[in-house]
């Protein structure tokens, strides 16, 4: 029983990102800016930023689905890893001017918030999988989006 309570304690740790997800309004914010601030930490590594953004992502799908259950509620409010992913992956590769990232964080939050159609759909499916891949593919798209941008 007690062993079941720290697991509990360490998922609810990591899913709200050190307790990020619990701070008053927009957690999802916050948890995005958590995204920037490791960005801006450590972009001039693309290994280090790579390795991170691969353990954000596994951490993520490990730790969702199980803050659901304990939570007792689809993707719940304070579950903010996966805006820390999606960030992540909105901002690999994008050169680290003020200006962009503004941009970047921006569409990501616009994507995460509207849920364009194929978002609203991913965001359905069950546990992580439902939790992780719509800021996953809100993350893809801005990234996409940001490269264009960059090539102009």
């Amino acid at each position: 029983m007690e062993k079941q309570k720290n697991i509990n304690k360490l998922i609810k740790l990591l899913s709200s990102v050190f307790y990020l997800g619990y701070l008053p309004l927009f957690p999802g914010t916050w948890g995005s800016l958590a995204g920037v601030l490791i960005y801006l930490l450590s972009n001039q590594n693309k290994l280090l930023y790579s390795i991170i953004t691969i353990l954000v992502i596994g951490l993520g799908f490990w730790v969702c689905g199980k803050a659901e259950e304990i939570y007792k509620r689809k993707d719940p409010p304070y579950v903010v890893i996966d805006e820390v992913a999606g960030v992540l992956i909105a901002l690999f590769l994008i050169p680290p001017k003020l200006f962009l990232i503004i941009i970047a964080f921006s569409l990501f939050r616009f994507f995460d918030i509207v849920k364009p159609t194929p978002l609203k759909k991913i965001e359905k499916l069950k546990g992580s999988k439902g939790i992780m891949l719509d800021d996953i593919f809100a993350g893809l798209m801005t990234n996409l989006i940001m490269r264009v941008i960059v090539n102009f």
